[in-house]
């Protein structure tokens, strides 16, 4: 809405045509959506106190016990400061806006309703994995019908492999079914990964922040052609939702850090998960978004040995799935945990990035 409004004021003094400038409008958002984090977190966070709590496993390590009582469904804080602010900065006649700020919302009202049944029954289970996997599948497999029957150009049906210059595989509409696994598979492994307190929250927001450099280069014609990407028309503005995650992120770690003050809840994990597979699907990056996401790989990997393992020889691999509750039982304070698979997600993040230069 303000670049329509800079827009306008242009035509009085040309100064106000440096808005157009992905760049000016991918700094604002960060810090439009920061102030906006910072300035009604504590409202919100006192407003949850007074209405919702976050239910405990009992199963779980028992340093988690005195977390009861802390609100939950922080995630509708994200949520709101990446959606106010993306409207506020971004060009909305893009459709690549309309497609992630869609599916995001979708799935955090997804989220929302499995938090509000775990509420209500007082109980760490919520929507059931039947319901829950189902509510996922309708949502992207209409992401991804839309966008399969709106591409523009060949490159946004052509799978990339990264660190190969010249490997680029043409899905057709196989296209469909990528796009429906990325997102659904993303949302759930953000969503295993929030089980302690900022441990999802800063690599979302830290591969959330990579992907918006390859948003750039992707829409960018001069920088795709240089670095050997696809150039693909209009995703570049991606960068201001990416921007507008980032802020948000970082104010709602400011009271999600170790101990929480608020927890995000499935309202956030699912919503922001779904919205990193949205955007790694859009700059054509699924399997970087496995290398920098690699947290929330193991996490799922985690779960899913540990199911089978129990399911057909009656045995755990771990001492508790998914593996950070490993780690907390060994011994490992919460805090080390926390900041030990934070520096991996450095790490990974700058593996995805280094793919753009080494082909």
């Amino acid at each position: 809405m303000l670049l329509y409004l800079a827009d306008h004021l242009a035509a009085l003094n040309r100064g106000f045509n440096v808005f157009q400038y992905l760049t000016l409008r991918a700094i604002l958002s960060v810090l439009t959506a920061l102030i906006i984090s910072l300035a009604i977190g504590p409202i919100v966070i006192r407003r949850l106190s007074m209405l919702v709590s976050q239910p405990i496993r009992i199963d779980g390590p028992k340093t988690h016990l005195n977390k009861t009582g802390t609100p939950t469904m922080g995630g509708g804080l994200i949520l709101l400061a990446i959606t106010i602010t993306t409207l506020l900065w971004s060009d909305l006649t893009n459709r690549y806006i309309w497609v992630i700020l869609a599916v995001m919302l979708l799935f955090g009202s997804l989220g929302c309703i499995d938090d509000y049944k775990k509420l209500v029954y007082k109980s760490s289970k919520g929507l059931s994995a039947k319901h829950k996997y189902l509510g996922q599948s309708i949502i992207a497999l209409g992401a991804a019908l839309f966008l399969y029957f709106t591409t523009a150009v060949p490159a946004e049906t052509v799978l990339i492999v990264p660190f190969f210059k010249n490997i680029a595989i043409n899905l057709g509409s196989y296209y469909i079914l990528l796009v429906y696994f990325v997102i659904v598979g993303s949302s759930n492994a953000v969503n295993l990964t929030d089980g302690l307190d900022g441990l999802a929250i800063l690599p979302t927001v830290l591969v959330g922040g990579a992907l918006g450099i390859f948003a750039y280069v992707t829409g960018h014609a001069g920088f795709s052609h240089y670095l050997g990407v696809p150039y693909i028309p209009g995703v570049g503005e991606l960068v201001v939702f990416c921007g507008s995650l980032v802020g948000a992120g970082l104010g709602f770690l400011w009271f999600n850090t170790y101990p929480a003050q608020v927890f995000m809840g499935d309202m956030g994990a699912l919503a922001l998960g779904a919205a990193l597979g949205v955007l790694a699907v859009l700059v054509r990056q699924e399997l970087v978004l496995a290398t920098m996401g690699g947290v929330f790989v193991i996490e799922t990997i985690s779960v899913i040995l540990q199911v089978a393992s129990y399911k057909l020889t009656g045995k755990r691999i771990f001492q508790m799935a998914p593996l950070h509750h490993h780690f907390e039982i060994k011994g490992w304070p919460e805090p080390r945990v926390i900041v030990r698979f934070w520096i991996i997600t450095v790490i990974l993040v700058l593996i995805g990035l280094s793919s753009l230069k080494i082909r």
